[in-house]
């Protein structure tokens, strides 16, 4: 698999970047940046180029509070795998002239924009982990053409990139560009109907979530629902975040690893983030029950709860509360599918996720 990324860095950004310069050269073709035919490899250029404007730039913020990702690698690659120049030499600084009655032209406006030079960078040869993130999101795009990207999937990628260029063992974080590559294909596989517009109102699609997120919060806690209801506070305002990005943006990286072990470990893909959503709203009841729209609208979209262990073993407790779930957790013979196992900490019996629904719950669509 390693080999095969290798292959995509070489098709995907080196091959084209060869082919269209040479392409320019006179006598090869007559392809050339002003080239208006749609199969032009400058015009695919240009539009891919608008693609990268936005990774760059969510890259770029990945983590705002670790200084991780503005740090070099250790493992650079060639510099033509690079798209440090590709997004800067893309960056086009236009100016409008006027011209008065006496024919003398006037500058009239320079648009401002974002000057990468401006900004911190390393030395050519070098390249930031966020710059990996960048060629990583950028391939992933390539190769998905009906998904492209969206933003957001830098908040899914970087906690495993991190995890996999931290790691202890230099042979193991030497290849943690491709490993990442692959860990985070196989995780959108799992989660891409989350980012995918037409399917937003089917059960898969993110507003299917957050029906089933209603649902399981109505059967825990009715008067705190009750009471979001009645301020308006729609789900779409924060469970749109929590349940589309994994909670990346809700918690301090290590504790959001700590969250993310007990999710991943789901054998019934992310059922138990549903559990762990509601656990935080539960967590915080009384300051919600309180408030009025505008303090629940912050309490929702900046979570104040930082213990992540009293959150997940409240998650584990409604997970508890089902039939089938509750011979499980106790150890009794159950029907009901295993749960996971390999949780950290002294959760390891506790943390796990939701493995059958009750048949209220399944009328409810949860």
């Amino acid at each position: 698999m390693r080999s095969l990324y290798d292959q995509y860095v070489e098709e995907v950004i080196l091959q084209p970047d060869e082919e269209r310069q040479g392409a320019s050269v006179e006598g090869s073709g007559g392809d050339h940046p002003l080239n208006l035919n749609p199969n032009s490899q400058w015009a695919k250029h240009f539009e891919d180029n608008e693609t990268l404007q936005q990774i760059d730039k969510d890259c770029r913020r990945l983590c705002p509070d670790l200084n991780f990702f503005q740090q070099a690698s250790r493992w650079p690659r060639r510099r033509q795998a690079s798209l440090r120049h590709r997004v800067e030499t893309g960056l086009l600084e236009a100016q409008t002239f006027g011209r008065s009655q006496f024919g003398v032209n006037t500058l009239l406006a320079r648009p401002a924009r974002r000057r990468n030079s401006d900004m911190f960078r390393l030395p050519e040869g070098q390249e930031a982990h966020w710059e990996v993130c960048e060629r990583l999101l950028f391939l992933y795009t390539k190769l998905n053409p009906g998904q492209g990207y969206v933003q957001g999937m830098n908040e899914v990628l970087g906690p495993i990139y991190y995890v996999l260029a931290s790691d202890p063992n230099p042979d193991w974080a030497a290849h943690a560009e491709p490993d990442a590559f692959f860990c985070f294909t196989s995780l959108m596989s799992e989660i891409r109907d989350h980012f995918i517009k037409e399917l937003d109102s089917s059960q898969s699609g993110i507003q299917g979530r957050m029906r089933q997120f209603q649902a399981r919060l109505r059967l825990l806690d009715l008067p705190l629902h009750s009471r979001l209801t009645q301020l308006g506070l729609k789900s779409e305002f924060y469970a749109f975040r929590y349940l589309t990005l994994l909670l990346s943006q809700e918690f301090r990286l290590p504790d959001l690893l700590r969250v993310w072990d007990s999710l991943l470990a789901d054998p019934q893909r992310f059922n138990f983030l549903l559990d762990v959503c509601c656990a935080m709203l539960v967590l915080i009841r009384d300051q919600l029950l309180a408030a009025d729209f505008s303090d629940c609208m912050r309490l929702v979209q900046n979570y104040p709860y930082a213990d992540v262990r009293q959150i997940l073993a409240k998650a584990h407790e409604f997970y508890t509360r089902r039939p089938h779930n509750a011979a499980s957790a106790s150890g009794a013979p159950s029907s009901a599918p295993g749960r996971p196992a390999g949780a950290l900490g002294s959760f390891d019996s506790q943390d796990g996720a939701v493995d059958a629904e009750d048949s209220t719950a399944s009328e409810a669509g949860i």
